[in-house]
């Protein structure tokens, strides 16, 4: 079963207010086993529009990443982040299949 990721864009206009939607999604992240594999970081926008900040978390699979984001835990960081912050978020199913050089 192939992982799924969330790809988060996002602006935080009030980096203290947005502090508060930090510490709250570590406990629903910890809980659906969510791990980051971007958080910040340096970027190239070659293409089309972007945000100022991305983040990729990674989730053993897609329910589980669907899980996490409904979950009250998950819904109540969101109340916290959007009075900060301005987002695009997808959820999306990792791909598992053959590679180029494959054989």
């Amino acid at each position: 079963m192939p992982k799924a990721y969330w790809i988060g864009h996002v602006d935080v206009n009030n980096p203290e207010g947005y502090k508060a939607y930090v510490a709250a999604n570590a406990e629903p992240f910890r809980k659906y086993g969510a791990r980051f594999l971007v958080r910040g970081g340096q970027f190239e926008n070659p293409e089309g529009s972007t945000r100022s900040r991305n983040v990729v978390l990674e989730f053993k699979d897609y329910a589980t990443a669907l899980a996490c984001y409904n979950s009250p835990e998950y819904q109540h960081a969101i109340t916290l982040r959007t009075p900060h912050s301005v987002g695009d978020i997808i959820i999306v199913e990792g791909y598992d299949g053959v590679q180029p050089g494959d054989s």
